[in-house]
């Protein structure tokens, strides 16, 4: 099967799937349809490309490749419910999109005719709108069957694919939710700090996302570890000190956690630059962060 050439069903008409639909449409692939349980995700997928609500029967009898964009814990139940239908395509390809799930949930019986593949995009889509500007150099996850089909797939969006272990999936997964969402628990831990100091709190995240946004640039421009800096990559341990004697109680640990990880990337730093810390700061830092000596 030509990838250029694919027809191709919708299952489950939230923004990924109606974004992927749109953008594989226009790179020349056929969307026969779209099947989703909710009348308005249908209504706002057909505002963005007019198809037939077709049942499962429909699609799976016609289509080369079936996307599976339900929630995650409806893609078994919806790999079941296509399992039992008569007339399965041969060679028929069902992908879902989870970054959690192995593409293996889909095979649930062993003699499926079908190839089950797994790509995720690793961003956040807040709208359909959002989706469709931001899928063209979004980078994917792929496994299962066919990775080269699917890495066809993604280079037509405009995305970038990666290969990654199935068996390790959770760990690509865990990856994904500490760069996005625990982002979100680093500013709101910054912005409690803020607060602490007498900067309300609207103002605290004004005034840190710059800041932030700086160091995500530094990170685009020379990587890690090298964008690393402040106090612990300087080796400073009496302002990690100062740190930890007004921090509040409840916050400490988090803190020392991540100024633990702070201070091996600092190590790494120092070893590309050909330096070290000096012994005393080292084990200063260690004690204040409490690691064992």
């Amino acid at each position: 099967m030509e990838v250029g050439k694919m027809k191709f069903g919708i299952i489950g008409a939230g923004i990924v799937g109606t974004a992927l639909a749109v953008r594989l449409e226009e790179t020349g692939h056929e969307c026969i349809g779209v099947h989703t349980r909710s009348r308005l995700s249908y209504e706002r997928f057909c505002r963005y490309l007019a198809k037939d609500h077709l049942a499962l029967d429909e699609l799976v009898s016609v289509a080369d490749g079936l996307f599976i964009t339900t929630q995650d814990d409806m893609i078994r139940t919806v790999a079941e419910s296509l399992s039992l239908k008569p007339l399965i395509k041969p060679e028929q390809v069902w992908i879902h999109c989870s970054g959690s799930l192995p593409s293996h949930v889909l095979r649930v019986k062993d003699n499926l005719p079908v190839r089950c593949l797994s790509l995720h995009p690793l961003q956040a889509f807040a709208s359909v709108e959002k989706a469709l500007a931001i899928l063209p150099g979004t980078h994917f996850g792929i496994e299962g069957d066919d990775q080269e089909f699917g890495e066809g797939i993604v280079k037509d969006l405009g995305g970038v694919p990666h290969h990654i272990l199935a068996s390790q999936k959770s760990l690509y997964h865990a990856g994904a939710v500490v760069a996005s969402n625990y982002l979100v628990v680093l500013a709101s831990l910054a912005v409690e700090l803020f607060a602490e100091a007498g900067i309300e709190r609207t103002e605290a995240l004004a005034s840190l996302l710059p800041l932030m946004r700086g160091t995500l640039y530094n990170l685009e421009e020379v990587g890690i570890p090298q964008a690393l800096t402040g106090p612990i990559a300087r080796g400073d341990a009496q302002v990690v000190q100062g740190h930890l004697e007004h921090m509040p109680s409840k916050l400490i640990e988090i803190y020392r956690g991540l100024g633990l990880k702070a201070l091996e990337l600092g190590e790494n730093k120092k070893a590309q630059q050909g330096l070290t810390y000096p012994s005393e700061e080292l084990n200063q830092l260690k004690f204040l962060l409490g690691k064992p000596m």
